[in-house]
């Protein structure tokens, strides 16, 4: 899965910073970084509220390359 790849490109596409993407969320940036970095795969909520966060949706996230 992509996901954390997909997640980072997203966000840097609207220039959003992890701290802005963790606030919406109500995560703290250190779990964002460690889901960009495939370190932790978040809960089908928490992959919600990211997509919805940054104008996505979670399968758009999940695509592979």
């Amino acid at each position: 899965m992509n996901f954390g790849l997909n997640t980072q490109k997203a966000r840097k596409n609207i220039n959003m910073s992890q701290k802005e993407l963790a606030d919406k969320v109500g995560i703290t940036q250190s779990m964002i970084c460690q889901i960009e970095k495939n370190l932790k795969i978040p809960s089908v909520a928490v992959a919600y509220e990211i997509a919805i966060a940054m104008g996505t949706t979670v399968d758009e996230l999940c695509k592979g390359a």
